[in-house]
Protein backbone atom coordinates (compact mmCIF):
# COMPACT_ATOMS: atom_id res chain seq x y z
CA UNK A 1 0.00 0.00 0.00
CA UNK A 2 1.13 3.27 -0.68
CA UNK A 3 2.69 4.95 2.31
CA UNK A 4 1.20 8.27 1.65
CA UNK A 5 -2.37 6.76 1.04
CA UNK A 6 -4.53 7.43 4.07
CA UNK A 7 -6.96 4.97 5.13
CA UNK A 8 -10.36 6.30 6.10
CA UNK A 9 -10.62 6.06 10.14
CA UNK A 10 -13.93 4.41 10.21
CA UNK A 11 -12.20 1.55 7.61
CA UNK A 12 -9.90 0.62 10.43
CA UNK A 13 -10.76 -1.84 13.31
CA UNK A 14 -9.88 0.01 17.13
CA UNK A 15 -8.19 -3.47 18.41
CA UNK A 16 -5.67 -3.92 15.28
CA UNK A 17 -5.90 -0.77 13.54
CA UNK A 18 -5.75 -2.04 10.58
CA UNK A 19 -8.18 -1.90 7.41
CA UNK A 20 -10.85 -4.30 8.14
CA UNK A 21 -11.83 -7.18 5.74
CA UNK A 22 -14.39 -8.50 7.87
CA UNK A 23 -16.50 -5.73 9.77
CA UNK A 24 -18.94 -7.01 12.64
CA UNK A 25 -20.97 -4.90 14.92
CA UNK A 26 -21.17 -5.86 18.45
CA UNK A 27 -24.15 -4.99 20.94
CA UNK A 28 -22.49 -2.28 21.91
CA UNK A 29 -22.63 -0.53 18.68
CA UNK A 30 -18.71 -0.93 17.73
CA UNK A 31 -17.70 -2.33 14.78
CA UNK A 32 -14.25 -3.94 14.43
CA UNK A 33 -12.83 -6.82 12.63
CA UNK A 34 -13.85 -10.20 13.12
CA UNK A 35 -10.73 -11.67 14.02
CA UNK A 36 -9.63 -9.20 16.09
CA UNK A 37 -13.07 -9.04 18.65
CA UNK A 38 -13.24 -12.59 18.79
CA UNK A 39 -9.48 -13.43 19.59
CA UNK A 40 -9.86 -10.18 22.31
CA UNK A 41 -12.84 -12.45 23.59
CA UNK A 42 -11.62 -15.29 23.68
CA UNK A 43 -8.03 -14.58 25.41
CA UNK A 44 -9.39 -12.35 28.60
CA UNK A 45 -10.91 -13.82 31.54
CA UNK A 46 -13.54 -10.83 31.26
CA UNK A 47 -14.67 -10.24 28.32
CA UNK A 48 -15.66 -6.26 27.81
CA UNK A 49 -15.95 -3.54 24.74
CA UNK A 50 -12.39 -2.58 24.09
CA UNK A 51 -13.83 0.53 23.17
CA UNK A 52 -17.36 1.11 25.76
CA UNK A 53 -16.06 -1.13 28.44
CA UNK A 54 -19.12 -2.45 28.68
CA UNK A 55 -19.25 -5.99 29.33
CA UNK A 56 -19.47 -8.46 26.74
CA UNK A 57 -19.62 -12.48 26.76
CA UNK A 58 -17.00 -15.27 24.96
CA UNK A 59 -19.92 -15.99 22.62
CA UNK A 60 -21.19 -12.41 22.27
CA UNK A 61 -23.31 -11.98 19.47
CA UNK A 62 -21.33 -10.32 16.62
CA UNK A 63 -23.46 -8.95 13.38
CA UNK A 64 -21.74 -8.42 9.96
CA UNK A 65 -22.11 -5.00 9.26
CA UNK A 66 -22.42 -5.47 5.28
CA UNK A 67 -23.02 -1.96 4.35
CA UNK A 68 -19.64 -1.28 5.41
CA UNK A 69 -17.65 -4.05 3.92
CA UNK A 70 -19.04 -3.04 0.54
CA UNK A 71 -18.02 0.39 1.25
CA UNK A 72 -13.84 -0.91 2.60
CA UNK A 73 -14.12 -3.44 -0.91
CA UNK A 74 -15.34 -0.25 -2.90
CA UNK A 75 -12.55 1.90 -1.83
CA UNK A 76 -9.97 -0.67 -2.38
CA UNK A 77 -11.12 -1.23 -5.81
CA UNK A 78 -10.87 2.45 -6.57
CA UNK A 79 -7.27 2.37 -5.00
CA UNK A 80 -6.09 -0.94 -6.33
CA UNK A 81 -3.40 1.00 -8.41
CA UNK A 82 -2.22 2.36 -5.31
CA UNK A 83 -1.33 -0.95 -4.08
CA UNK A 84 -4.18 -1.77 -2.13
CA UNK A 85 -5.10 -5.08 -1.71
CA UNK A 86 -8.67 -6.33 -2.74
CA UNK A 87 -10.51 -7.80 -0.12
CA UNK A 88 -12.76 -10.68 -0.94
CA UNK A 89 -16.46 -11.37 0.46
CA UNK A 90 -15.71 -13.42 3.25
CA UNK A 91 -17.30 -16.89 3.69
CA UNK A 92 -20.49 -16.84 6.17
CA UNK A 93 -18.83 -18.13 9.86
CA UNK A 94 -19.07 -21.79 10.76
CA UNK A 95 -22.77 -22.50 11.96
CA UNK A 96 -23.46 -25.12 14.65
CA UNK A 97 -25.46 -27.09 12.42
CA UNK A 98 -22.57 -27.67 10.52
CA UNK A 99 -20.15 -28.84 13.64
CA UNK A 100 -23.15 -31.56 14.43
CA UNK A 101 -23.77 -32.93 11.27
CA UNK A 102 -19.50 -33.63 11.34
CA UNK A 103 -19.58 -35.38 14.48
CA UNK A 104 -23.01 -37.41 13.65
CA UNK A 105 -20.81 -38.32 10.51
CA UNK A 106 -17.62 -39.25 12.69
CA UNK A 107 -20.16 -40.63 15.09
CA UNK A 108 -22.21 -42.97 12.08
CA UNK A 109 -18.23 -43.89 10.15
CA UNK A 110 -19.83 -41.80 7.15
CA UNK A 111 -16.70 -40.58 4.78
CA UNK A 112 -14.50 -40.36 7.93
CA UNK A 113 -11.48 -39.73 7.30
CA UNK A 114 -12.87 -36.94 4.51
CA UNK A 115 -14.71 -35.69 7.76
CA UNK A 116 -11.80 -35.55 9.98
CA UNK A 117 -9.93 -33.32 7.28
CA UNK A 118 -12.76 -31.15 6.90
CA UNK A 119 -12.64 -30.46 10.81
CA UNK A 120 -9.00 -30.24 10.66
CA UNK A 121 -8.93 -27.20 7.98
CA UNK A 122 -11.61 -25.75 9.50
CA UNK A 123 -10.11 -25.88 13.14
CA UNK A 124 -6.93 -23.86 11.29
CA UNK A 125 -9.00 -21.37 10.37
CA UNK A 126 -9.38 -19.62 13.75
CA UNK A 127 -10.23 -19.59 17.21
CA UNK A 128 -13.92 -18.92 17.03
CA UNK A 129 -13.54 -22.23 14.89
CA UNK A 130 -12.40 -23.92 17.35
CA UNK A 131 -14.11 -22.60 20.41
CA UNK A 132 -17.50 -23.65 18.54
CA UNK A 133 -15.62 -27.23 18.19
CA UNK A 134 -15.47 -27.82 21.89
CA UNK A 135 -19.06 -26.80 22.68
CA UNK A 136 -20.56 -28.87 19.61
CA UNK A 137 -18.43 -31.97 21.19
CA UNK A 138 -15.88 -32.32 18.73
CA UNK A 139 -13.42 -33.52 21.12
CA UNK A 140 -15.33 -36.16 22.45
CA UNK A 141 -16.54 -37.40 19.32
CA UNK A 142 -12.43 -37.40 17.82
CA UNK A 143 -12.09 -39.44 21.21
CA UNK A 144 -14.25 -42.19 20.47
CA UNK A 145 -12.83 -42.21 17.11
CA UNK A 146 -9.77 -42.90 18.89
CA UNK A 147 -10.83 -45.29 20.83
CA UNK A 148 -12.44 -46.87 18.34
CA UNK A 149 -9.58 -46.93 16.37
CA UNK A 150 -7.79 -49.17 19.66
CA UNK A 151 -10.58 -51.70 19.41
CA UNK A 152 -10.31 -52.53 16.16
CA UNK A 153 -6.21 -52.35 15.92
CA UNK A 154 -6.43 -49.71 13.26
CA UNK A 155 -4.38 -46.92 12.25
CA UNK A 156 -5.85 -45.12 9.37
CA UNK A 157 -7.10 -41.31 10.66
CA UNK A 158 -5.19 -41.41 13.51
CA UNK A 159 -2.87 -38.59 12.35
CA UNK A 160 -5.74 -36.26 11.44
CA UNK A 161 -7.79 -36.93 14.63
CA UNK A 162 -4.31 -35.96 16.93
CA UNK A 163 -3.98 -32.88 15.24
CA UNK A 164 -7.54 -31.76 15.86
CA UNK A 165 -7.15 -32.73 19.34
CA UNK A 166 -4.03 -30.25 19.48
CA UNK A 167 -5.76 -27.28 17.56
CA UNK A 168 -8.00 -27.41 19.82
CA UNK A 169 -6.29 -27.13 23.35
CA UNK A 170 -9.40 -28.59 25.21
CA UNK A 171 -9.75 -26.89 28.07
CA UNK A 172 -9.38 -28.24 31.64
CA UNK A 173 -13.04 -28.53 32.59
CA UNK A 174 -13.99 -30.48 28.92
CA UNK A 175 -10.84 -32.71 29.31
CA UNK A 176 -11.79 -33.61 33.02
CA UNK A 177 -15.48 -34.22 31.93
CA UNK A 178 -14.12 -36.70 29.14
CA UNK A 179 -11.51 -38.77 30.98
CA UNK A 180 -14.28 -38.81 33.62
CA UNK A 181 -16.81 -40.47 31.24
CA UNK A 182 -14.04 -42.75 29.46
CA UNK A 183 -11.61 -44.61 31.27
CA UNK A 184 -10.87 -45.76 27.68
CA UNK A 185 -9.74 -42.59 26.76
CA UNK A 186 -5.73 -42.45 28.88
CA UNK A 187 -5.62 -46.62 27.05
CA UNK A 188 -6.15 -45.43 23.38
CA UNK A 189 -3.48 -42.97 23.91
CA UNK A 190 -1.08 -44.76 25.19
CA UNK A 191 -2.03 -47.37 22.21
CA UNK A 192 -1.21 -44.84 20.15
CA UNK A 193 1.93 -44.21 20.99
CA UNK A 194 3.10 -48.10 20.20
CA UNK A 195 1.45 -47.92 16.66
CA UNK A 196 3.37 -47.98 13.35
CA UNK A 197 2.14 -45.36 11.34
CA UNK A 198 2.70 -42.60 8.91
CA UNK A 199 4.67 -39.63 10.33
CA UNK A 200 5.40 -41.42 13.32
CA UNK A 201 7.48 -38.77 15.59
CA UNK A 202 4.68 -35.82 14.46
CA UNK A 203 1.73 -38.61 15.76
CA UNK A 204 3.49 -39.36 18.54
CA UNK A 205 4.36 -36.12 19.54
CA UNK A 206 0.66 -34.62 19.14
CA UNK A 207 -0.33 -37.90 21.76
CA UNK A 208 1.97 -36.63 24.34
CA UNK A 209 0.60 -33.37 24.31
CA UNK A 210 -2.79 -34.33 24.20
CA UNK A 211 -2.11 -36.80 27.20
CA UNK A 212 -0.55 -34.08 29.39
CA UNK A 213 -4.24 -32.27 29.11
CA UNK A 214 -6.13 -35.12 30.35
CA UNK A 215 -3.29 -35.94 33.03
CA UNK A 216 -3.56 -32.76 34.45
CA UNK A 217 -7.50 -32.56 34.55
CA UNK A 218 -8.11 -36.20 35.84
CA UNK A 219 -9.12 -36.59 39.03
CA UNK A 220 -7.40 -38.19 41.69
CA UNK A 221 -9.32 -41.60 41.07
CA UNK A 222 -7.79 -41.85 37.68
CA UNK A 223 -4.44 -40.86 38.31
CA UNK A 224 -4.19 -43.24 40.46
CA UNK A 225 -5.32 -46.41 38.07
CA UNK A 226 -2.48 -45.52 36.21
CA UNK A 227 -1.08 -48.72 34.33
CA UNK A 228 2.35 -49.88 34.49
CA UNK A 229 2.61 -50.21 30.41
CA UNK A 230 1.16 -47.08 30.33
CA UNK A 231 4.89 -45.55 32.22
CA UNK A 232 6.68 -48.36 30.74
CA UNK A 233 5.85 -46.30 27.59
CA UNK A 234 6.02 -42.89 28.73
CA UNK A 235 9.93 -43.56 29.70
CA UNK A 236 10.83 -45.37 27.02
CA UNK A 237 10.18 -42.28 24.14
CA UNK A 238 11.87 -39.87 26.62
CA UNK A 239 14.67 -40.10 24.62
CA UNK A 240 13.42 -41.74 21.23
CA UNK A 241 12.22 -39.71 18.62
CA UNK A 242 9.61 -36.89 19.99
CA UNK A 243 9.82 -32.79 19.58
CA UNK A 244 10.66 -31.15 22.21
CA UNK A 245 7.60 -29.48 23.05
CA UNK A 246 6.46 -33.65 23.33
CA UNK A 247 9.56 -34.03 25.47
CA UNK A 248 8.30 -31.57 27.99
CA UNK A 249 4.90 -33.02 28.00
CA UNK A 250 5.80 -36.40 28.71
CA UNK A 251 8.00 -35.21 31.69
CA UNK A 252 4.68 -32.94 32.70
CA UNK A 253 2.77 -36.23 32.44
CA UNK A 254 5.22 -37.80 35.02
CA UNK A 255 5.23 -35.11 37.61
CA UNK A 256 1.74 -34.81 37.60
CA UNK A 257 1.92 -38.63 38.64
CA UNK A 258 4.14 -38.77 40.80
CA UNK A 259 1.97 -37.70 43.98
CA UNK A 260 0.70 -41.43 44.04
CA UNK A 261 3.74 -43.97 45.79
CA UNK A 262 2.52 -46.76 43.20
CA UNK A 263 2.77 -44.44 39.74
CA UNK A 264 6.71 -43.97 41.57
CA UNK A 265 7.16 -47.60 42.02
CA UNK A 266 6.49 -48.23 38.30
CA UNK A 267 8.68 -45.46 37.01
CA UNK A 268 11.22 -46.88 39.32
CA UNK A 269 10.64 -50.03 38.03
CA UNK A 270 10.70 -49.16 34.18
CA UNK A 271 14.07 -46.77 34.67
CA UNK A 272 13.08 -43.86 35.21
CA UNK A 273 15.84 -42.51 37.17
CA UNK A 274 18.25 -43.59 34.94
CA UNK A 275 16.37 -42.42 31.78
CA UNK A 276 16.34 -39.33 33.55
CA UNK A 277 19.90 -38.65 34.14
CA UNK A 278 20.76 -39.99 30.90
CA UNK A 279 18.57 -37.64 29.17
CA UNK A 280 19.81 -34.55 31.81
CA UNK A 281 23.40 -34.97 30.43
CA UNK A 282 22.10 -34.10 27.43
CA UNK A 283 22.54 -30.53 28.69
CA UNK A 284 18.88 -29.75 27.64
CA UNK A 285 16.64 -26.43 27.94
CA UNK A 286 16.03 -24.73 30.84
CA UNK A 287 12.51 -26.03 31.56
CA UNK A 288 13.34 -29.26 30.97
CA UNK A 289 16.19 -29.72 33.34
CA UNK A 290 13.53 -28.01 35.76
CA UNK A 291 11.29 -30.93 35.05
CA UNK A 292 13.81 -33.97 34.91
CA UNK A 293 15.00 -32.68 38.64
CA UNK A 294 11.37 -32.49 39.60
CA UNK A 295 10.66 -35.90 38.68
CA UNK A 296 13.73 -37.25 40.13
CA UNK A 297 13.11 -35.39 43.47
CA UNK A 298 10.05 -37.58 44.15
CA UNK A 299 11.64 -40.41 42.92
CA UNK A 300 14.27 -40.13 45.50
CA UNK A 301 11.58 -40.14 48.03
CA UNK A 302 11.75 -43.79 47.34
CA UNK A 303 14.44 -46.43 48.59
CA UNK A 304 14.44 -48.11 45.14
CA UNK A 305 14.72 -44.54 43.41
CA UNK A 306 17.47 -43.44 45.42
CA UNK A 307 19.36 -46.88 44.69
CA UNK A 308 18.52 -46.69 40.70
CA UNK A 309 20.07 -43.08 41.52
CA UNK A 310 23.38 -44.28 43.30
CA UNK A 311 23.71 -46.99 40.57
CA UNK A 312 23.96 -44.34 37.95
CA UNK A 313 27.86 -43.05 37.81
CA UNK A 314 26.90 -39.47 36.65
CA UNK A 315 23.72 -39.25 38.76
CA UNK A 316 25.33 -36.67 41.47
CA UNK A 317 27.47 -35.23 39.54
CA UNK A 318 24.86 -33.92 36.85
CA UNK A 319 22.60 -33.03 39.86
CA UNK A 320 25.47 -30.93 41.40
CA UNK A 321 26.70 -29.28 38.55
CA UNK A 322 22.86 -27.44 37.64
CA UNK A 323 23.58 -26.05 41.05
CA UNK A 324 24.20 -22.59 40.60
CA UNK A 325 23.60 -22.65 37.01
CA UNK A 326 20.27 -23.03 35.74
CA UNK A 327 17.60 -21.24 38.08
CA UNK A 328 16.35 -21.17 41.87
CA UNK A 329 13.75 -24.16 41.34
CA UNK A 330 16.41 -26.43 39.71
CA UNK A 331 18.55 -25.34 42.68
CA UNK A 332 16.26 -26.08 45.71
CA UNK A 333 15.26 -29.34 43.37
CA UNK A 334 18.93 -30.38 43.30
CA UNK A 335 19.75 -29.47 47.05
CA UNK A 336 16.78 -31.43 48.11
CA UNK A 337 17.82 -34.68 46.03
CA UNK A 338 21.09 -34.43 47.63
CA UNK A 339 19.29 -33.95 51.19
CA UNK A 340 17.45 -37.10 50.67
CA UNK A 341 20.48 -39.42 49.42
CA UNK A 342 22.72 -37.75 52.33
CA UNK A 343 20.38 -38.81 54.75
CA UNK A 344 19.39 -42.56 53.54
CA UNK A 345 22.18 -43.22 51.27
CA UNK A 346 25.02 -41.41 52.47
CA UNK A 347 27.42 -44.21 52.88
CA UNK A 348 31.00 -43.90 51.77
CA UNK A 349 30.55 -43.90 48.37
CA UNK A 350 28.35 -40.59 48.63
CA UNK A 351 30.66 -38.89 50.84
CA UNK A 352 33.95 -40.13 48.26
CA UNK A 353 31.84 -38.97 45.12
CA UNK A 354 30.09 -35.66 46.51
CA UNK A 355 34.36 -34.66 46.73
CA UNK A 356 35.09 -35.66 42.95
CA UNK A 357 32.48 -34.38 41.18
CA UNK A 358 32.70 -31.06 43.65
CA UNK A 359 29.54 -30.71 44.98
CA UNK A 360 30.66 -29.94 48.52
CA UNK A 361 32.18 -26.75 47.46
CA UNK A 362 29.04 -26.08 45.28
CA UNK A 363 26.91 -26.28 48.28
CA UNK A 364 29.39 -23.75 50.00
CA UNK A 365 28.87 -21.55 47.43
CA UNK A 366 25.00 -21.97 47.58
CA UNK A 367 25.35 -20.55 51.18
CA UNK A 368 26.85 -17.48 50.28
CA UNK A 369 24.55 -17.14 47.61
CA UNK A 370 21.15 -14.91 47.37
CA UNK A 371 18.59 -17.96 48.58
CA UNK A 372 16.31 -18.65 50.86
CA UNK A 373 16.80 -19.86 54.61
CA UNK A 374 14.94 -22.92 54.14
CA UNK A 375 17.23 -23.94 51.01
CA UNK A 376 20.55 -22.83 52.68
CA UNK A 377 19.63 -24.98 55.69
CA UNK A 378 19.33 -27.74 53.40
CA UNK A 379 22.31 -27.43 52.28
CA UNK A 380 23.95 -26.88 55.68
CA UNK A 381 22.45 -30.03 56.64
CA UNK A 382 24.44 -32.00 54.50
CA UNK A 383 27.64 -30.66 54.93
CA UNK A 384 27.73 -31.01 58.66
CA UNK A 385 26.22 -34.39 58.54
CA UNK A 386 29.76 -35.65 56.70
CA UNK A 387 31.35 -32.86 57.90
CA UNK A 388 34.39 -34.55 59.51
CA UNK A 389 35.16 -36.48 56.58
CA UNK A 390 35.10 -34.02 53.90
CA UNK A 391 37.52 -31.68 56.18
CA UNK A 392 39.66 -34.32 55.50
CA UNK A 393 40.20 -34.27 52.00
CA UNK A 394 42.92 -31.80 50.73
CA UNK A 395 40.64 -30.43 48.31
CA UNK A 396 38.05 -28.83 50.84
CA UNK A 397 39.23 -25.21 52.14
CA UNK A 398 38.62 -26.08 55.77
CA UNK A 399 38.41 -22.87 56.58
CA UNK A 400 35.40 -21.79 54.27
CA UNK A 401 33.74 -25.05 54.99
CA UNK A 402 33.71 -24.37 58.82
CA UNK A 403 32.76 -20.86 58.43
CA UNK A 404 29.79 -21.90 56.15
CA UNK A 405 28.47 -24.40 58.22
CA UNK A 406 28.61 -22.28 61.57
Amino acid sequence: MDDALDVPEYFTCPISLQLMRDPVTAVTGITYDRESIEQWLSSGESATCPVTKQPLTKVSDLTPNHTLRRLIQLWCNENASRGVDRIPTPRAPLGKSCLLKLVGDIQCHRSEIETLRRIEMLAVENERNRNLMIEAGIPKAIMSYVANCCDENRTIGLEEALSILVLLRVPSAHAELLVGQNDQIIKSLTWVLGCEVDNRIAVRSHVLIVLKRMIEAASSSVLERLKSEFFQTIIGLLRNGITQQALNASLHILLDSCPWGRNRAMMVEHGAVFELIELELGFPERKTTELILGVLFHLCSCADGRAQFMGHRCGIAVVSQRILNVSQSVDERAVLILSMLSRFSGNSMFVREMLMVKAVSKLCFLLQADHTTYLKDKAREILKTHLDEWKKSPCINDTLITRVTR
